[in-house]
């Protein structure tokens, strides 16, 4: 998006969904030539980033939807990213690698503490993840 005009910004995204939203991988191909049809003359080098590591990508769609909606939506993650960022900013520099690791570890352990939404179909998502990644079972039971 950081080529896009903020007036084109949410249509572009909106087309965008279309994408990485899409059952397989062809579709989804074929939703980003929809898109490079549409938008490309207008947004070039946007399109072209997503067309040149498309094989990166397309690694997506390896996993199930469920796995795949949880990804795809970052506020989780930024929030964390944030959150993360605001207890280190005040520290200039850490004297070790250990120290800096210590307090992203008591943040995280705080950030954990606040988390009392649950995951939209979080079961459904927690049987996949064991399903794809069997060695997880043993830490979740």
């Amino acid at each position: 998006m950081r080529y896009v005009t903020w007036r084109d910004r949410k249509p572009l995204a909106r087309d965008l969904k279309t994408v990485y939203q899409a059952p397989t991988r062809e579709a989804g191909w074929n939703a980003l030539l929809a898109l490079e049809e549409k938008w490309g003359n207008k947004y070039l080098l946007s399109i072209k980033s997503w067309k040149d590591n498309w094989e990166t990508l397309s690694t997506f769609f390896q996993y199930p939807e469920e796995l795949r909606r949880l990804v795809y939506t970052t506020n989780p993650i930024e929030s964390v990213n944030r959150q993360l960022r605001k207890v280190t900013k005040n520290k200039g520099v850490f004297p070790t690698d250990t120290s800096l690791l210590k307090m992203a570890y008591l943040a995280i352990i705080n950030i954990t503490k606040k988390w009392t939404v649950r995951t939209l179909d979080w079961s459904r998502i927690l049987t996949q993840l064991v399903i794809k990644y069997e060695r997880l079972a043993k830490y979740i039971s």
